[in-house]
């Protein structure tokens, strides 16, 4: 099945909806034990900024990695559904005015646009703060010590050292060019961050051993530098209606990327090698890791 194109994207679109489902269900109007309630303005914009679409890749990547090592899909269903939550959250923010300043995200106006300024900074606020909640619910079956490791690595994933982090390097980097290791550092936080951290915590959720979570880490890193590498040919050779938002921004605000440094050539031969990188890392697990392996290729062979 994962050496067809069609069946692997076929596989994607189904995962994408069950945790389109769950996460749905998890942003409802009924309040939880200890919440007082949920003001409908603010909840209406989260699931705006959660349900407009997308190929919930990081859900699948964690599911996925989790299913290497045969540990508890419904615990990885609602990992991956926090982690989309804080991804979701990245993006409404990342789209602000005084962020990225985008109008469309998805191909539909993005959360400032279609509510407020301030309602899209508490939308993401809450959503940041959801998947925490999301994790540490007794609902998620897992066992406190490794909820702890998850929500550990999470929180330095997302925060200072890695993807808002990367964000503010980022836009630093519109008055300050980097050179090619800035760009890598500031790539492999304000992206990288959170796809490592999905399969990452694969082996974490099963209980699999230190060796598997540091293979699976750098499958993970792999697989972020390679998501960057294609986002940005994208940005050069694709459209917005294509993409479903705008693209050119980089060379717009004279971002430094290292598809701008090293040209379209070079991306294409770097992507293989990172795919060709991603199927030996993931050798010594044979045709259990084959989705994996898929997901990689489809990263570095997407369209949009």
């Amino acid at each position: 099945m994962t050496s067809d194109p069609t069946s692997f994207e076929t596989h994607l679109r189904d995962s994408a909806a069950r945790t389109q489902q769950l996460i749905s269900t998890l942003l409802g109007d009924s309040a939880l034990e200890d919440e007082i309630t949920r003001p409908a303005h603010l909840l209406a914009a989260m699931r705006y900024g959660t349900l407009n679409g997308g190929k919930r890749l990081r859900p699948f990547l964690l599911q996925e990695s989790t299913a290497l090592f045969d540990g508890s899909a419904s615990a990885a269903a609602r990992i991956g559904a926090a982690l989309e939550c804080l991804h979701s959250y990245s993006l409404i923010h990342d789209d602000l005015p005084a962020m990225d300043d985008d109008d469309l995200r998805r191909g539909k106006p993005t959360v400032h646009k279609a509510f407020d300024e301030a309602t899209a900074i508490l939308a993401g606020d809450s959503l940041l703060t959801y998947a925490f909640d999301i994790i540490g619910a007794p609902e998620t079956d897992l066992a406190a010590d490794r909820k702890v490791q998850v929500m550990l690595a999470l929180a330095r994933a997302a925060g200072l050292g890695g993807m808002a982090g990367g964000q503010a390097l980022d836009l630093a980097a519109e008055t300050t060019v980097p050179d090619e290791q800035g760009i890598v550092t500031l790539q492999a936080m304000k992206t990288g961050a959170l796809l490592r951290f999905a399969c990452e915590m694969g082996p974490v959720i099963a209980g699999a051993s230190a060796e598997d979570r540091t293979r699976l880490r750098r499958f993970g890193e792999i697989i972020g530098l390679a998501f960057q590498i294609a986002d940005d040919v994208l940005d050069i050779t694709s459209d917005a209606e294509t993409m479903g938002k705008a693209t050119g921004k980089d060379a717009g605000r004279g971002k430094a990327t290292l598809v701008g440094l090293h040209g379209l050539d070079w991306a294409e031969q770097r992507l293989d090698q990172l795919v060709s990188e991603a199927v030996a890392t993931l050798s010594p697990y044979g045709d259990k890791a084959a989705m994996l392996i898929a997901t990689a290729r489809y990263v570095a062979n997407r369209t949009h």
